[in-house]
């Protein structure tokens, strides 16, 4: 009986024994895996803002010009300006010769929205020019009506853009053209480029032939008709002086107008 109890101790001790091996060699479980981390998020886009628009001045006399000036932040994929102007940078100024009052429209568009903001240039109008009195006089002829009422627009020396004061004088030349042209059915206008004495004959040819496209266009804008508009460029071989100083020359550097019958 002893002998079966020592069997029994012995087979259990050993069982025991077995059990606690084998649970030292079992592996030790894996760690977990830590949790994902949440997806960055990307900002929102910054949605257009158009910080200026405005036009300087915003009024003026028909044949001056106005200057547009405009600031934009925030994301853009487009930025424009309406009528004409078109696509633009997010920052700058454009000057505009509307003949009439004009509103411009600027709008700016990107993955965050839109903007948009209008600026106003008033366009005085001259007041009609008196109506003549009938009388017995004979009537003017087309030279001599553009000999009375059109004037010569002047140049800086070696340039061909339109300057202030030409301006107000094509200006006033628009109307008197307008009136000729309307009396004179059939009638073109021709416009003289003409240069100063110095630089080559060629170089004062093109330049002479620049001015008078100038002036062509100028009064295209005030709708004076293109197509009776004809230029022809003389250079320096027609000069109004002679003299050898700047108040000659600049007498020479001028567009002028005679009839093309």
């Amino acid at each position: 009986m002893r002998s079966h109890r020592k069997v029994g101790v012995t087979v259990l001790a050993l069982t025991m024994l077995f059990a606690a091996e084998a649970c030292k060699r079992r592996p030790a479980p894996a760690p977990a895996p830590p949790p994902p981390k949440p997806a960055e998020q990307k900002p929102a886009p910054a949605k257009p803002r158009i910080t200026t628009f405005q036009a300087e001045p915003s009024t003026i006399e028909r044949g001056q010009s106005a200057t547009l000036r405009w600031a934009v932040t925030g994301d853009t994929t487009d930025i424009s300006i309406s009528p004409q102007i078109g696509s633009v940078a997010s920052s700058g100024s454009r000057q505009v010769f509307p003949t009439n009052t004009s509103t411009y429209t600027l709008t700016a568009t990107g993955p965050g929205g839109s903007d948009s903001r209008t600026a106003t240039v008033n366009v005085s109008q001259a007041p009609p020019p008196p109506k003549p009195s009938e009388d017995v006089r004979p009537r003017a002829t087309i030279s001599e009506r553009l000999s009375q009422e059109v004037q010569d627009a002047y140049f800086d020396y070696d340039k061909s853009d339109i300057r202030e004061d030409a301006r107000a004088t094509l200006t006033r030349n628009a109307d008197a053209l307008k009136s000729i042209l309307q009396e004179f059915g059939t009638a073109s206008i021709v416009i003289e480029g003409h240069a100063d004495e110095r630089g080559s004959a060629e170089y004062n040819l093109a330049l002479s032939d620049r001015r008078a496209v100038a002036c062509r266009d100028f009064l295209s804008q005030l709708a004076v008709p293109g197509d009776r508009l004809r230029v022809v460029s003389y250079g320096k071989e027609r000069p109004q002086c002679t003299e050898d100083n700047e108040a000659c020359h600049q007498r020479n550097r001028r567009c002028h107008f005679t009839s093309g019958q």
